[in-house]
């Protein structure tokens, strides 16, 4: 690795001068710089080709000599026939024609936010998501009383359903939950499934509380489970002309706003005390969910409008 100032990159001076500060031009940044003769850098890449185009070497002889793949030492070969050893060279990955390209000016409003306010790419916006959690037997489960009683109190709990050997099914609750990007204004429900029909339905009901906050919703930012890929989800966005965004896949951290508000709702509702029931814990939601929102200590709703 070898450090590189900013000024000794190539970017343009324009669009630097508006999104860095004189006080932070100094900065140091960390770019990797492939040495020339490394292996399968430009000497690597022109070696490996001469082997198969001047020497008439094969092709898997070649890509077992060099350790890459056959499709690699294809690659280098070909662009050597057509190149030479110009053709060794690194290219740009950047597409030749890019029609929907956003306009220069739009570019660097958007690069000097990220520097001056850190703002990341959904900054009014409502993040959305769903978390599965086991209903609690009568009497209390295992967080509350240890393994044996918890399974105890669970055979004893009558769900009208029963497993194979005799287990009741107690179920799952699904907490269905939207908060603000900006206020962190959080609505949450406990609701039966995950279903595209449930979760439409909560966001109406979402889109209702965020509105009477006086909150404005631009952009949706969900996970790509079915629900939020359905017709039903579609259709209602859509009609409230509210864009949808979904996280790459596998990357629950794009969403993270809403995933630590789940871990906070975790620690400080679902096993915060040793509940007897599922009814006594449901019914505990809605006065934390207000406190929540109402007490900034517990890192809740902070905006401008905030409900006293």
């Amino acid at each position: 690795m070898t450090a590189t100032r900013l000024d000794e990159l190539e970017i343009d001076e324009d669009l630097l001068a508006r999104c860095v500060s004189p006080q932070h031009a100094h900065l140091v940044l960390e770019v990797l710089v492939v040495h020339a003769n490394a292996k399968l850098a430009p000497a690597g890449r022109l070696e490996l080709a001469r082997c198969v185009v001047d020497q008439g070497w094969p092709l898997r002889r070649a890509a077992e000599r060099f350790q890459v793949s056959h499709t690699t030492a294809k690659r280098w070969a070909e662009r050597y026939r057509q190149s030479g050893a110009a053709g060794m060279a690194d290219r740009s990955s950047r597409p030749h024609h890019s029609p929907a390209r956003m306009s220069k000016r739009i570019e660097r409003r958007i690069v000097n936010l990220r520097f001056t306010a850190r703002l990341g790419p959904a900054r009014i916006a409502i993040h959305i998501d769903i978390k599965k959690l086991g209903n609690i037997p009568d009497g209390g489960g295992h967080r509350a009383h240890g393994r044996a009683i918890g399974t105890r109190n669970s055979q004893r709990t009558d769900t009208g359903t029963r497993r194979t050997g005799g287990k009741p099914r107690l179920g799952h609750g699904y907490l269905h939950t939207a908060i603000d990007d900006h206020s962190r204004l959080a609505y949450t429900e406990i609701l039966p499934d995950e279903r595209k029909e449930t979760a439409t339905a909560f966001w109406q009901r979402a889109h209702r509380f965020f509105t009477d906050a006086g909150i404005t919703v631009r952009r949706v930012l969900t996970d790509n489970g079915a629900c939020y890929r359905s017709h039903p989800w579609r259709d209602q966005l859509a009609a409230d002309g509210i864009a949808h965004k979904r996280t790459r896949p596998y990357r629950p951290q794009t969403n993270g706003k809403v995933e630590r508000y789940h871990r906070t709702l975790l620690d400080e509702w679902a096993y915060a005390r040793p509940y007897t029931s599922e009814t006594e814990r449901r019914a505990a939601l809605t006065p934390w969910l207000h406190l929540y929102n109402h007490c900034e200590s517990l890192g809740g709703w902070s905006g401008t409008g905030r409900s006293e």
